[in-house]
């Protein structure tokens, strides 16, 4: 395999010095930390993101693709099993996430027909009464 091409890396800071003294502060250092170890840790971190997609990337070459997928990350990190089952955990609660946002979009979805399941049709044009009600659609619950 080619070694991947090393590439132009932006210059200055790549991640809000707020958010890397926080992190600093949080495991032990002063309330104030020095602007050279903000900008040291931040090297630290984008190296190491970097370092990470480029072991996905091989992964995903050793598999003959292209694209880099989930999966390529999980087998960039199956030696380092806290990462792992961080990462692990992580999709899951994404997954979980998802799938409650998508019944709640449904339940509102349903919701909102069936108030107006109810109600008799007008004409827009001339606003009058027709005496029809309006059919309400199928969903996958209505249907179990």
């Amino acid at each position: 395999m080619t070694e991947v091409r090393m590439r132009q890396r932006a210059k200055g800071q790549q991640f809000p010095t707020s958010d890397l003294e926080a992190y600093l502060v949080a495991f032990g250092d002063e309330r104030n930390p020095l602007p050279e170890t903000v900008k040291c840790l931040d090297e630290i971190i984008t190296d190491y993101i970097i370092e990470g997609c480029h072991e996905a990337a091989a992964v995903a070459s050793y598999s003959r693709r292209s694209k880099i997928k989930v999966e390529d990350f999980k087998h960039a990190l199956r030696r380092d099993p806290p990462k792992l089952g961080r990462v692990s955990e992580l999709l899951a609660l994404d997954k979980e996430i998802k799938k409650k946002r998508k019944a709640f979009e449904t339940d509102e979805a349903v919701m909102g027909k069936e108030g107006a399941a109810g109600e008799k049709d007008e004409d827009p044009e001339d606003g009058k009464d027709d005496g029809k009600k309006t059919k309400k659609k199928k969903t996958k619950k209505d249907k179990e």
